[in-house]
């Protein structure tokens, strides 16, 4: 089973959906603004890919957090700002068979399904 987590309407989300799609992949979708973010499920994906990848420092988000609260971040201040601030999870998450993968190029998408193009 493959699982995506993200927000439906951001636009590589469209685009890793997409191509999944094309390659006949079952993938579910987690939204985390309809389904809900919980500090076990965030601390899984830093457990497996780091809190560093994880957060999106070059979203509009980050630049609406005010940057006494980005000072001297570190894995529990990443944690609480992207348990607080879903959209600054860099997207989309996606695990399959116990494997993680964040982020989206059809490049990274075909090594980590293995697929021969």
């Amino acid at each position: 089973m493959t699982k995506m987590y993200g927000i439906k309407n951001c636009d590589t989300i469209k685009k890793a959906k997409a191509w999944l799609e094309t390659k006949q992949i079952d993938v579910e979708f987690h939204d985390y603004r309809q389904q809900g973010l919980d500090e076990t499920m965030l601390s899984q994906f830093c457990k497996e890919l780091g809190w560093q990848t994880l957060l999106n420092t070059r979203g509009t988000t980050w630049r609406t957090i005010a940057d006494d609260r980005k000072v001297n971040m570190d894995y529990q201040t990443a944690l609480t700002l992207m348990l607080e601030y879903p959209a600054l999870i860099k997207r989309p998450v996606l695990c399959h068979n116990g494997r993680y993968l964040c982020g989206f190029s059809a490049d990274s998408y075909t090594n980590f399904f293995q697929i021969a193009v």
